[in-house]
């Protein structure tokens, strides 16, 4: 069976979305990649990103609707879920890294 293909959005990449690809990253039957919807993040967000996820997770529902105001058309037929995680973490914050386990949980194999 093919991995699963995450890919997690946040803002700027920095701090939410990349903790999520580094603690999923080696979970068997996973990859993982990360993103940021601002133009200035560490990695914006690329259309071969959006064409290469199954499943993509956002932190907030802002995201998601600046993920389909931006890059509707890319989306057709991918599965988008909102995290509900907020921008109070550091990066790979044990809490952030708890939440995450819990709130990801549906979407892994």
């Amino acid at each position: 069976m093919p991995a699963r293909k995450l890919l997690f959005i946040c803002s700027q990449n920095k701090l939410r979305s990349p903790t999520a690809e580094t603690i999923f990253a080696d979970t068997p039957g996973i990859e993982a990649d990360s993103a940021g919807l601002n133009h200035d993040a560490i990695v914006p967000l690329s259309p071969e990103q959006l064409a290469w996820a199954d499943v993509i997770l956002v932190m907030e529902s802002t995201h998601r609707n600046r993920l389909a105001r931006h890059h509707g058309a890319s989306l057709k037929g991918k599965r988008v879920a909102v995290l509900n995680i907020p921008d109070n973490y550091d990066y790979m914050d044990q809490e952030l890294i708890r939440i995450l386990k819990v709130k990801c949980a549906p979407y892994l194999p």
